[in-house]
């Protein structure tokens, strides 16, 4: 175990590297944050990826960032999490690949726990300290310390403290 986290700590510290020289200022990475297989970061012309320190993806998770992503420190998130500031435009008569992008933007806050399959969307902002359970599609505002989990035909909202 030990040996295999070492060699996804390696990895992911050569794909920071790499990220830093393709994406130049536009990205920042912060300290002992790493991942494990088939992390994927987009970044374009006009977005900004900031993340924090100590966070950890895990297998599949990926960030497409027109605009603006922001991840807190000491966040962890499941495997297959998949973050959008972004979304097609799709308006009658007219093929949805010609039509671009809405832009927004996704905050995500300190000390979260995003689980597996979550699905940000743009125009996300999740507080401090949220638990967002497995396989939810996330949009708007999700106070701090919320635990935000799937019932049977709703989703409920509910309290840490």
């Amino acid at each position: 175990m030990i040996v295999q986290k070492l060699y996804f700590h390696l990895l992911a510290f050569i794909e920071i590297i790499f990220y830093h020289l393709f994406y130049n200022k536009r990205v920042k990475i912060g300290k002992g944050t790493t991942w494990r297989r088939n992390f994927s970061v987009m970044i374009g012309k006009k977005g900004k990826l900031i993340i924090g320190n100590n966070c950890f993806f895990n297998n599949q998770c990926s960030i497409a960032c027109l605009r603006n992503v922001e991840i807190g420190d000491n966040s962890i998130f499941g495997e297959n999490v998949k973050i959008y500031d972004h979304n097609h435009r799709f308006h009658k008569d007219i093929l949805i690949k010609s039509q671009g992008f809405s832009e927004g933007k996704v905050k995500i806050g300190n000390d979260c726990w995003i689980g597996t399959g979550v699905i940000i969307l743009k125009n996300t902002t999740i507080g401090d300290g949220c638990i967002i359970g497995a396989g939810i599609v996330v949009s708007g505002d999700i106070p701090p310390n919320t635990v935000l989990k799937k019932s049977k035909e709703s989703y409920e909202l509910l309290s840490r403290t």
